[in-house]
């Protein structure tokens, strides 16, 4: 295969906000008075209310996310929000009392997690995230469990998206730094092709230019038609890759809207950003 499909110019060039579904539209950010319109969305989970367990209290309230194709779509909010939570019950991690998931058009809300993956989903949880004992190539090759065509090509991308890991090949996975874990850990989500990739605070514990590297290289998996949806910390700089924005409160939609709406909204800076 000729060149690297996650090569690309820095940056999303689609900012634009499309397609709610089922409960109604979205309102964006305070004031701007745009609506999010996600009905047609590649990804959506629909109206989503749920918590873990059976019996457990319910942790989301009536929350939509969505992502479509090529977007980058950023989940953010104080410490206790749902933000994680949201995106497990997307991946089919915890039961939904209400709500939908769809992906491409299709009912995926009964499907397992496993499932989900063999549909299109790639998921990178914030921890415990690759195999500390096995070298780097094995963690990749792990990664392309489900794939019955020559995975050879896709390895090779992931090299070229992640160069220190084409130098580090051969060493156990456990004796990296934080920031190249992380980037095993999306290069192992990437070698399933995934149509969507979920990752749960990529950014946590590494350097500010750690950060930097990893969203550049998140912008370029975009570039090539890869949703993806994300969880962040780091909210100021993941707005400004973002696409969509989901502020969430005690679980429920607080504030919608494009990152560069969110990031000029007052009261989401005040209360969000710092100021």
């Amino acid at each position: 295969m000729s060149g690297n499909p996650y090569q690309d110019d820095r940056g999303n060039k689609d900012a634009s906000i499309v397609n709610p579904k089922g409960s109604g539209t979205l309102v964006s950010a305070t004031g701007t008075g745009h609506e999010m319109h996600t009905q047609e969305a590649f990804l959506i989970g629909d109206s989503m209310t749920g918590g873990y367990g059976k019996s457990g209290p319910d942790i989301l309230h009536d929350c939509t996310i969505a992502v479509d194709k090529g977007e980058i779509a950023v989940i953010v909010g104080p410490n206790g929000a749902g933000k994680s939570t949201g995106m497990k019950a997307v991946f089919g991690m915890l039961n939904l009392r209400q709500g939908s998931v769809r992906l491409g058009g299709e009912d995926i809300t009964d499907l397992s997690p496993q499932a989900r993956v063999r549909k299109g989903m790639g998921f990178v949880p914030q921890t415990h995230n690759i195999f500390t004992s096995m070298t780097v190539e094995e963690n990749l090759e792990m990664g392309g469990f489900i794939r019955e065509d020559d995975i050879q090509d896709t390895i090779e991308q992931v090299y070229e998206l992640f160069p220190i890991l084409r130098d580090k090949r051969n060493q156990p996975a456990g004796e990296l730094s934080g920031g190249q874990r992380q980037q095993v850990a999306v290069g192992r989500a990437l070698m399933t092709k995934p149509t969507v990739l979920m990752l749960d605070e990529p950014t946590a514990g590494v350097s500010p230019i750690v950060m930097d590297e990893l969203f550049d290289r998140i912008i370029e998996v975009a570039r090539t038609g890869i949703s993806i949806l994300m969880v962040e910390q780091n909210a100021r700089q993941a707005l400004e890759i973002a696409d969509k924005g989901y502020v969430l409160v005690q679980g429920s939609n607080a504030h919608t809207g494009s990152g560069k709406d969110l990031l000029a909204d007052p009261e989401v800076r005040q209360s969000f950003l710092g100021g």
